[in-house]
C-alpha cells in the first residue's frame, strides 16, 4: 500500500475513533444502559444527529472539491455559487407558510431555481465561462440574501427559526413518522457522492484546460452541466434540513490536496471523509462550549476563516 492510499485509510479509522469518543464518551447517557429513556434519546436524537452530520459534511466537502476542480477556482463552493442561499430561501418560505414537513421540497426547489438562474446568467451562446459562473453565483447569492433579510424584518416572530437556517444547525428533530427522511438523506448523500467520485477522472482532464479536455474526448459543457445539477441537488436537500453551513466545502478540499496532491480520484473521497469528521467535531464543540447550543455554522466559520487566511498567506 502506497503512502497516498494509506493516508485516506488512516483518516477513516481516526474518524471512527473521534466520532465514537466525542459523541458518546462524554455523554451522560451510557451506551450500554437499558433504561427506556436512554434508548429513546440514543435512537431518536443522538444517532440521527450523527448520521445527519456525517451526511452533511460528506456532501458539502465533496461538492466543494468538485466545484473547485470543475471551475479551476479555489474559492468555488456551494454557498459562493448561490446554491446554499437558494435552498435556504426555499426552506424559509416553507417555514413561513407553516409547511414544515415540506421544507425539504421547498429547499430543493430553491436550490434548483438558484442553479437555473446562475446557469442562465453565465450562459452565452451555449458556452459557460468559469469566471462568469462565479460572478453569476455571487449575484444570485446577494439577491437571495437580500430577500432573506427582508423576510427576517417582516416575520420577526419566526426570527429564531430563520436564524437557525441561516447559521446552520444539526438539531433537526425526526419523529417516528418522518424518520424515513433521515434514511433518504443518508442514501441520497452516499449515492450522490459516489456518482461525483465517478467523475473524478474527467475533473483531472478538465484541469488541463477546456481546449485540451475537448481534444481528449471530454464534453466540457455537458460535464459541467451534469456536475452542477448534481451538486445543486445534493446541497439543496442537505441545506433544507440543516441550513447554511459555510467553509466546509471551501477549506476541506484544500486540506485534502495538501495531503494527497491534485489527483481528484484521491482528493474527493478524502475530502468527503474529512468533511464528515470535521462537521461532527464542530457540532460537538457547538453543543459543549457553552450552556446554550451554538449554531454549528458559527464554529465552522471560526475554524474556517483563520485557515483561509493561512492559505492566502501561504499562496
Amino acid at each position: 500500500m502506497n503512502k497516498k492510499t494509506a493516508i485516506p485509510l488512516s483518516f477513516i479509522g481516526l474518524g471512527v475513533i473521534i466520532l465514537l469518543a466525542l459523541q458518546f464518551g462524554g455523554s451522560s447517557i451510557h451506551i450500554l444502559s437499558l433504561s427506556e429513556s436512554a434508548k429513546n434519546i440514543l435512537l431518536h436524537i443522538r444517532i440521527p444527529r450523527v448520521l445527519l452530520g456525517l451526511s452533511t459534511g460528506l456532501v458539502l466537502a465533496t461538492s466543494g472539491g468538485v466545484l473547485q476542480g470543475m471551475l479551476h477556482n479555489p474559492l468555488a463552493e456551494p454557498y459562493l455559487l448561490g446554491i446554499s442561499s437558494g435552498a435556504a430561501l426555499g426552506s424559509i418560505v416553507g417555514l413561513l407558510l407553516k409547511k414544515v414537513y415540506f421544507m425539504p421540497l421547498f429547499g430543493f426547489f430553491g436550490a434548483l431555481l438558484s442553479m437555473i438562474l446562475v446557469w442562465k446568467i453565465a450562459q452565452k451562446q451555449k458556452f459557460i465561462d468559469k469566471t462568469r459562473l462565479i460572478l453569476s453565483g455571487i449575484i444570485v447569492t446577494m439577491f437571495f440574501s437580500a430577500i432573506i433579510a427582508l423576510l427576517m424584518s417582516i416575520f420577526r416572530r419566526d426570527l429564531s427559526q430563520i436564524f437557525s437556517i441561516i447559521m446552520g444547525n444539526l438539531g433537526y428533530m425526526f419523529s417516528c413518522k418522518t424518520i424515513y427522511l433521515l434514511w433518504l438523506i443518508v442514501f441520497l448523500s452516499l449515492a450522490g457522492t459516489i456518482v461525483l467520485n465517478v467523475y473524478a477522472l474527467r475533473l483531472n482532464v478538465l484541469s488541463l484546460g477546456d481546449y485540451s479536455a475537448t481534444s481528449l474526448g471530454v464534453n466540457v459543457y455537458k460535464t459541467r452541466k451534469v456536475l452542477f445539477i448534481l451538486t445543486s441537488f445534493l446541497v439543496g436537500i442537505i441545506v433544507s434540513f440543516v441550513g447554511i453551513i459555510g467553509f466546509v466545502g471551501l477549506i476541506i478540499p484544500h486540506i485534502s490536496r495538501m495531503l494527497v496532491g491534485p489527483n481528484n480520484k484521491l482528493v474527493l473521497p478524502l475530502a468527503g471523509i474529512l468533511g464528515a469528521g470535521f462537521l461532527i467535531l464542530c457540532d460537538t464543540i457547538a453543543r459543549s462550549i457553552l450552556v446554550i447550543e451554538l449554531p454549528v455554522g458559527v464554529i465552522t466559520a471560526l475554524f474556517g476563516a483563520p485557515f483561509f487566511v493561512f492559505l492566502l498567506k501561504r499562496k
